[in-house]
């Protein structure tokens, strides 16, 4: 089991610097006037998001499903994770229709607004850990 739970959080760590830096890709993307940079953006989104942060996503469930399933482990702790997890696959998906939407053009924030939605993913990890490793209820 030590070895599906270093998978797990490997892959939480590989999911959360996509899901941290990809926001910050739309920062500068929804800054960017000219028209290399904003095709040079859109693909670094896509790859981020297709290629690391959604391949990562589902490991960390599989392994954090696995690792439920090993344990037995049970509480209201649990229940209260797995809402926050819920809203964190949301956010991931949020965050693919945000970049699909750049990918088009028809992107119609600013910077201001992405640097906000970025903050979101550090609340949700931060009570995903103090669930997971305080277990308060």
């Amino acid at each position: 089991m030590l070895w599906i739970k270093s998978l797990h959080i490997i892959f939480v760590v590989a999911w959360f610097a996509g899901i941290f830096y990809l926001p910050r890709l739309f920062v500068y993307h929804a800054m960017a006037a000219d028209s290399a940079s904003q095709e040079r953006f859109v693909v670094m989104e896509r790859k981020l998001y297709r290629g690391i942060m959604t391949p990562s996503m589902v490991l960390t469930i599989a392994f954090g499903a696995w690792l439920w399933l090993g344990y037995g482990t049970y509480g209201h702790w649990i229940h209260a994770k797995l809402v926050l997890v819920a809203l964190l696959i949301a956010y991931h998906f949020w965050m693919g229709a945000i970049a699909r939407s750049f990918a088009r053009g028809t992107n119609r924030h600013t910077h201001v607004y992405y640097r906000w939605i970025n903050e979101i993913p550090v609340a949700l990890l931060a009570g995903i850990v103090i669930l997971a490793v305080v277990r308060p209820f």
